[in-house]
């Protein structure tokens, strides 16, 4: 592997309220998920993103979620599979008109929070997204965990499916995330988060909280954007990247 793609969660804010440094973020990574209004995000937040990202030439993503903008997305909701397809194709055409009306275009799809966990074994819900992207255009690479069902279900659907690795984010023994609400969720330092990302690209593994290490592979490693010191730590893992041999560059484009 001579390239990885560097993402990250942007466009958090909602109205006068900003979450994160968006425009330090799209000057270090290569993809931008960008939040679609419904776990956070606006219209005036998804056009400012999105025309930072075309002018900086970064990659657009829809990241979408459940409906829970009092939750930021990080509830679990017991949806109806028809809804939540409704929801996501939603979600995908109001980014993907922003998008295009402000000089980029939308190329991937990522979920959010709890909808990116959910889908790790949901079987329903992880139809109900693939349904939903698609209907929209079944060109859209969907990005997600290695090993879950939404990507095993989009991959049978014809889809074209990016596995994602978390350097920021602790893992379990079985190679999925460590809840929030657990000791060990999240990783600060941004040497250890460094760290953490080279080893998942050039030796596709990373140590879980019980200290066994676990097998990944990942074509796109994550840097939270809501994470505090968050553009330090997506700085550190691009030159800690880099400085293996390694070229960060968007997998959709």
């Amino acid at each position: 592997m001579s390239t990885i793609d560097l993402n990250a969660d942007v466009g958090e804010g909602f109205g006068v309220w900003r979450l994160g440094d968006d425009d330090a973020l799209l000057g270090i990574v290569t993809s931008a998920n960008v939040a679609c209004g419904f776990h956070a995000g606006d219209p005036s937040t998804m056009r400012r993103v999105c025309e930072r990202a075309a002018a900086v030439g970064v990659a657009v993503g829809a990241q979408v979620a459940y409906r829970d903008l009092p939750g930021f997305g990080r509830r679990f909701i017991d949806v109806e599979p028809a809804e939540l397809a409704d929801d996501v194709l939603y979600q995908l055409a109001a980014l993907d008109g922003i998008a295009r009306a402000s000089g980029s275009r939308m190329t991937y799809v990522k979920p959010h929070g709890a909808l990116y966990n959910a889908v790790v074994d949901h079987e329903a819900q992880a139809r109900a997204v693939v349904r939903a992207v698609k209907s929209f255009d079944d060109r859209l690479p969907l990005l997600g965990l290695p090993g879950s069902a939404l990507l095993r279900t989009a991959a049978e659907a014809g889809l074209r499916t990016v596995r994602e690795g978390f350097a920021d984010r602790g893992y379990t023994p079985a190679g999925t995330l460590v809840s929030r609400r657990e000791p060990g969720a999240l990783v600060h330092d941004p040497a250890a988060v460094a760290a953490r990302a080279v080893r998942m690209a050039v030796d596709r593994e990373v140590v879980a909280v019980d200290g066994t290490v676990r097998r990944v592979e990942v074509e796109s490693i994550c840097v939270h954007g809501d994470t505090p010191g968050a553009v330090e730590l997506a700085g550190a893992v691009r030159a800690a990247l880099e400085a293996a041999g390694l070229t960060p560059t968007p997998f959709a484009g």
